[in-house]
């Protein structure tokens, strides 16, 4: 049996915390000197960036080796 691969892409933009998975808000990675301070306020993660519990098992899947 071969070894199972974590998606790359996925591992990029989730990751796993007690209550599930959270994503990462777009918009926080890099270029961050030409925004406004109310625009990368609004762009922290909150409460509201935890992943739908509909879409779990779908990240699940591309991430099998981080439970």
């Amino acid at each position: 049996m071969p070894k199972l691969k974590t998606n790359r892409a996925a591992a990029k933009r989730f990751r796993k915390t007690a209550k599930g998975w959270k994503s990462y808000s777009a918009g926080r990675r890099h270029n961050l000197g030409h925004k406004t301070r109310k625009t990368k306020r609004q762009l922290r993660s909150g409460g509201s960036s935890l992943v739908h519990k509909s879409d779990t098992g779908r990240i699940d899947q591309l991430m099998p080796n981080s439970k």
